[in-house]
């Protein structure tokens, strides 16, 4: 199957001055986080994502992801048990040895952007070290922003992010080319392939490249394939990565229109609707017919004959080993990020449910069932950060993009704040403006 990529995904369209570019990308990267609002001549890839990552709560001002890299014991493992490990001598001889004098990075990550190998020249790699581009180090959107290993699985495509393009502020004086590669078989995507640098990354030679070896990753792998070198076996889950066991699913849904599947056969991003189709169907182990479905995603009708097309795009997409019909259901058992939190908070345990927690359950979604599955996660959560009242918790929730105006959690930090505390006025402000 032939694929064509829109030229949003290239950074540097035909005749664009680079340094124009840089200085125009900046100024945007400025507007956006003052006003929340991203001005026009930014590519739509980039920004999509910068609102994801908004919505995800990242800091454009961290100097690196925020979540935790692997050890290197936990590391070594997991990349020994990885299939990307097969495609590593192709990597290696299309890309990081015809580039040893160049000043440039190649990495190549597991199909969660997490790093699992970071190569070139030491200069640069130093460099990269202080941003926290390193090998074992998870550079999904969600953890870093806007990158392009990151944003690449996200989308399940090539991309190209330029300097100031990147969320983080720190990253603006890198650029970056990436694509998937993906399982020959299932077509999930297994991995990333990354090419960090500076600006001449952006230039649309350092993609092609990127794509090429890309290419000849995945027919490395099929090859292996057939001469039963590499068994026809899923990507192994990532370390640390909670959820359901080997034989189960997990969905990601939290701050996230478009679903994150990751089951034995492999990681697809959904789309908006396959996203609430999913997550129903997680909360409904036993299934849901098409009536049934269609009435907790539409207001006014069923939409009978609709649904049933749209699973069956779904159970083309998924494969028969994971949706099954009569009715619709998950053949394999589902977690959601989701649930995670709600047994989080069940346990009492806080403090790890904020931080499992970086937006809201689908928020582009209006249909009915996501809306109340949502307000009730956020009525949970609120509901035991006020009577925790515990105020760096409470400050927490409250520093996030969109809780500014939480009467009610304002008034609860004020009431655990020291009297003394340099918060007070601020959050007193907050609440004035929020009454109004």
């Amino acid at each position: 199957m032939t694929v064509t990529y829109a030229a949003s995904y290239a950074a540097w369209p035909p005749g664009t001055d680079p340094d124009l570019l840089r200085r125009d990308v900046a100024r945007a990267h400025e507007e956006f986080l003052s006003t929340g609002r991203p001005p026009r001549p930014v590519r739509d890839v980039v920004r999509d994502s910068w609102q994801r990552s908004l919505r995800g709560g990242v800091d454009p001002e961290a100097d690196g992801p925020r979540s935790p890299g692997l050890g290197a014991a936990e590391l070594r493992d997991y990349r020994r048990q990885h299939p990307m490990a097969a495609v590593l001598p192709v990597v290696r001889s299309l890309l990081v040895e015809p580039a040893q004098d160049s000043d440039q990075l190649v990495a190549v990550g597991d199909e969660h952007a997490r790093l699992l190998w970071v190569e070139g020249t030491p200069g640069l790699a130093a460099r990269a070290e202080r941003i926290g581009f390193v090998e074992g180090a998870q550079w999904a959107e969600d953890a870093a922003g806007t990158n392009a290993p990151g944003t690449a699985v996200a989308l399940g495509r090539p991309l190209q992010i330029y300097a100031g393009e990147h969320f983080i502020r720190p990253v603006h004086s890198w650029s970056c080319s990436a694509a998937p590669v993906r399982d020959p078989d299932t077509g999930a995507v297994i991995g990333v392939l990354d090419l960090t640098g500076g600006d001449d990354i952006a230039a649309p030679h350092a993609l092609a490249l990127v794509r090429a070896t890309v290419a000849a990753a995945e027919a490395e792998l099929r090859l292996l394939r057939l001469r039963g070198v590499l068994p026809a076996a899923p990507a192994p889950r990532a370390p640390g990565a909670s959820g359901t066991s080997g034989a189960g699913a997990r969905l990601e849904v939290l701050a996230r229109d478009r679903a994150r599947l990751t089951s034995p056969y492999g990681t697809v991003e959904l789309s908006p609707r396959h996203s609430e189709i999913v997550f129903l169907l997680a909360r409904h182990p036993r299934g849901l017919g098409a009536d049934a479905l269609a009435a907790r995603l539409h207001e006014h009708e069923s939409a009978r004959v609709t649904m049933r097309a749209e699973m069956s795009r779904l159970r083309r997409l998924l494969g028969p080993q994971v949706l099954g019909s009569r009715p619709y259901r998950l053949l394999l058992p589902a977690a959601t990020d989701a649930d995670e939190v709600r047994a989080l908070l069940a346990r009492g345990a806080h403090r790890r449910a904020l931080a499992r927690y970086p937006g809201a359950l689908l928020p582009g979604s209006d249909a009915p069932a996501i809306v109340d599955a949502r307000e009730e996660l956020d009525w949970l959560l609120r509901r035991a950060l006020r009577d925790r009242g515990d105020a760096r918790l409470l400050l927490d929730w409250l520093d996030r993009p969109g809780n500014h105006d939480d009467v009610e959690l304002l008034r609860a930090a004020l009431r655990a704040l020291p009297r003394e505390s340099p918060r007070r006025p601020v959050l007193r402000a907050l609440l004035d403006r929020a009454r109004r």
